[in-house]
């Protein structure tokens, strides 16, 4: 019999490390702040952007996001989607460089918009939307640097750009790639969304949240569940050849 508790103790164990794993990597997947989709094509028009902010603290919450556009490469006709609780400031720039286009040459740009009033408590996250009117077509990539802020004071930094060829840093800032027309890895089109798309409603915001939230836990949950297999099958394994042992002893 000791050698079957044994066994079962060992499956135990196995099982909690395997699925404080998976939690764990889970944990570290989910931690920056985000951009999605993570590509469009370039001069892609009418598109919409969503910032995923994760608090990442245990006792404080989330109070003020700020979002700096890059104005070198500036995105054009930029609106805010009403956010529950929240109240978004947005600030314009001069562009350096005015940009052409075919309604006229734009001279300033939005270069930062701050979202204050509301709170992502811990293991929560929060969705900001933001549609564009045209994105630029003369880089292939932006930067879009964040400032999170807690409600104890602290201010976390996502502002670091990761350099071609090497790791990833510690508090990257969010990125969206820019592809050739038609290659977009989230599949936008040459054009992004169609002009006649509305900003997604609160109800289909958080709909959306609750859809990404949903996929998780159910990817947790067969992770979880596999693991818990397998360690009850090794259980079971061990309580059988125990029972043979012991029938062959007497």
């Amino acid at each position: 019999m000791s050698s079957v508790r044994l066994a079962v103790r060992r499956a135990a164990a196995v099982t909690a490390l395997a699925a404080t794993a998976v939690l764990a990597a889970a944990g570290i997947a989910s931690a920056h702040v985000t951009v999605h989709p993570d590509s469009y094509a370039k001069g892609a028009t009418d598109g919409l952007l969503t910032f995923r902010v994760p608090n990442e603290e245990d006792s404080a919450g989330t109070t003020k996001v700020q979002v700096f556009l890059p104005t070198d490469h500036p995105v054009l006709g930029v609106l805010v989607a009403p956010q529950d609780g929240w109240t978004a400031k947005v600030t314009t720039s001069k562009l350096k460089t005015p940009v052409k286009t075919d309604d006229g040459t734009i001279t300033d740009a939005v270069s930062e918009i701050t979202w204050t009033g509301g709170k992502i408590g811990a293991g929560q996250f929060e969705d900001f939307h933001v549609a564009f009117g045209q994105l630029p077509d003369d880089t292939d990539q932006l930067a879009f640097k964040t400032l999170q802020t807690y409600s104890d004071g602290k201010v976390v930094r996502w502002i670091e750009e990761t350099e071609p060829g090497a790791d990833e840093p510690e508090d990257p800032a969010p990125v969206l790639k820019l592809t050739a027309k038609g290659v977009s890895d989230e599949g936008a089109s040459d054009e992004g969304t169609s002009a006649a798309s509305p900003l997604p409603s609160k109800t289909s915001a958080a709909v959306a949240s609750s859809d990404s939230a949903d996929s998780t836990a159910r990817g947790l949950g067969i992770a979880g569940l596999v693991v818990g297999v397998l360690g009850l099958a090794a259980a079971g394994f061990a309580v059988v050849r125990g029972r043979n042992s012991g029938a062959r002893s007497e």
